[in-house]
């Protein structure tokens, strides 16, 4: 069997806001090593991480107890101004780890939601961030529409059709192909588009590279947590392009052992949320076995 030829993405694994949140949180508990530190929801999408922080004393809240103590993390998705509210009132510090990136997303969505723009983010209704940033937008006005999709919108047609003015603003690990297909259809309906691509430069370099990998290599390997929206995304656009398997641990590469051992060419990309460690030992595996 020939050799396998192994190229690993040069924009693979944490983006900053993710580094940034992870490495905080472990220095906020070394710098506070008899304080209770809790993070409201699973700071990354990545389970081992998760663990690790468990293990150094670091717990993720499902939900905000009525009554608290020590310090509370906002993670990088944000929150709505009423959660951190609560958190404060439940008598918690709060230490906010909103991604910046995220914070300019919410920033202009309040901004056009004042400006009395309808308010159209593209995203997933249900995803933390997108969650955060319509609930700062209605803050401002009620006309907030969140959609990943041109079906979701064709219901509000009219009442789109009757406003004056539209804004886009788009989840931050959204594909630009889902933005454009929405800019192209609220274009043909509305007298006045404003299109904000938050879309951030981490998922669009990510996006783009795995994107010309996938062009010249027979398979491409995703690795990272089947709850990551970027992640998940990743996969979903280098299905279109060649043989993709998506991944969260080297565990799983036995389960395509007849897709790798017919593949000589395998590029391996990440999710932002994804450790190096994960990464490496799914190369490692793939180098010793195959």
């Amino acid at each position: 069997m020939p050799n396998k030829e192994i190229t690993v993405a040069k924009f693979a694994g944490f983006c900053y806001g993710v580094k940034r949140a992870v490495e905080t949180v472990k220095k906020l508990k070394e710098e506070n090593p008899e304080r209770k530190i809790c993070v409201l929801g699973e700071l990354i999408h990545n389970s081992q991480v998760i663990d690790q922080l468990s293990s150094m004393g670091i717990d993720s809240l499902s939900e905000l107890p009525e009554k608290g103590e020590g310090i509370c993390v906002v993670r990088s998705h944000g929150e709505s101004p009423e959660v951190f509210e609560h958190i404060k009132n439940a008598g918690f510090e709060v230490y906010d780890l909103t991604c910046p990136d995220v914070k300019k997303v919410q920033q202009k969505a309040v901004e056009l939601a004042k400006d009395g723009y309808f308010v159209v983010i593209v995203g997933k209704a249900m995803h933390p961030e997108v969650v955060a940033i319509r609930a700062n937008a209605q803050q401002y006005s009620e006309k907030v529409l969140v959609a990943d999709c041109v079906e979701q919108i064709k219901p509000f047609e009219k009442e789109i059709m009757g406003h004056k003015k539209v804004g886009i603003v788009v989840q931050t690990t959204q594909m630009l192909s889902t933005l454009n297909e929405i800019v192209k259809y609220l274009t043909s309906i509305t007298k006045e588009l404003h299109i904000a691509n938050t879309i951030c430069q981490s998922t669009s370099m990510r996006q783009t590279e795995a994107k010309e990998l996938a062009k010249v290599n027979d398979l491409v390997i995703v690795v990272g947590s089947k709850k990551s929206a970027n992640t998940t995304h990743l996969a979903e656009i280098l299905t279109d392009i060649t043989p993709t398997i998506h991944i969260e641990t080297e565990e799983e590469l036995n389960n395509y052992k007849n897709l790798i051992d017919k593949s000589n060419k395998i590029a391996i990309t990440a999710g932002a949320s994804t450790p190096q460690n994960v990464i490496e030992s799914v190369i490692e595996t793939l180098s010793q076995k195959y």
